[in-house]
């Protein structure tokens, strides 16, 4: 694909809607992503507006709890757990990520495809993956993140804590390029102004699309299971 169709690509789905890195070291559970795939967030001074904008953003808001059982999601989480089944073998795990990452990803207004294509390039979904950069997680999140509008106590290598720092700062990024997602993008990798991670993201996104009509057939026969 080249770096135009990209662009268009990516453009089209803008307004869809230290003891424990030493432990998982030795244990060797920890998993370095490779500066070819994960990049950095740029630390910058932000006006307390933003910030303030931010933190309400992050602010914790209880999942439903009969979220992961509504028709849509299992419907959406039942088409994507296959496409994962080799790079998370535990299918409890793989549910439970990609049900959290419907939730976070719906909060943020941000396309569920997009996030897995982030997720896909940026840390191959290893929960621990650490690029050199100090980035952790799913969404390969800077830890300045969580001292500028967090809180110390805040787990990057946590589940739900990880994919909402993520969706919070990609939303961001998209909000301050008006939309521009090869921008937004650029801005989340740390490579603003160059085509690879864009194009990247792009291509991975196709690992995952849904054919609509399959999609509508899975939502069909999950309600229709409902008592």
């Amino acid at each position: 694909m080249t770096f135009f169709r990209s662009l268009l690509f990516l453009r089209s789905l803008a307004h869809r809607p230290a003891f424990l890195l030493m432990a998982l070291l030795a244990s060797g559970s920890l998993l370095f992503a490779s500066l070819a795939h994960a990049g950095a967030q740029v630390e910058e001074a932000l006006a307390p507006s933003v910030v303030a904008g931010l933190q309400r953003s992050l602010s914790d808001r209880p999942v439903p709890g009969d979220y992961a059982n509504r028709p849509d999601v299992q419907a959406w989480v039942s088409a994507i757990s296959p496409k994962l089944a080799k790079r998370l073998p535990d299918e409890r795990e793989r549910r439970e990520l990609l049900a959290t990452l419907h939730y976070e990803g719906t909060r943020a207004g941000l396309d569920l495809q997009l996030l897995l294509g982030v997720i896909h390039h940026e840390s191959g979904f290893k929960k621990y993956a650490i690029s050199t950069a100090g980035a952790r997680g799913y969404m390969q999140v800077m830890p300045f993140w969580v001292k500028l509008i967090g809180s110390e106590e805040q787990n990057l290598f946590h589940l739900r804590t990880n994919l909402r720092y993520g969706c919070v700062i990609l939303r961001y990024y998209l909000d301050r390029e008006n939309g521009d997602l090869s921008r937004a993008l650029g801005r989340y990798n740390g490579s603003l102004g160059r085509p690879e991670y864009p194009n990247a993201v792009a291509a991975a996104m196709k690992n995952y699309e849904i054919r609509e009509a399959a999609a509508e057939e899975k939502v069909a026969s999950t309600a229709s299971a409902k008592p």
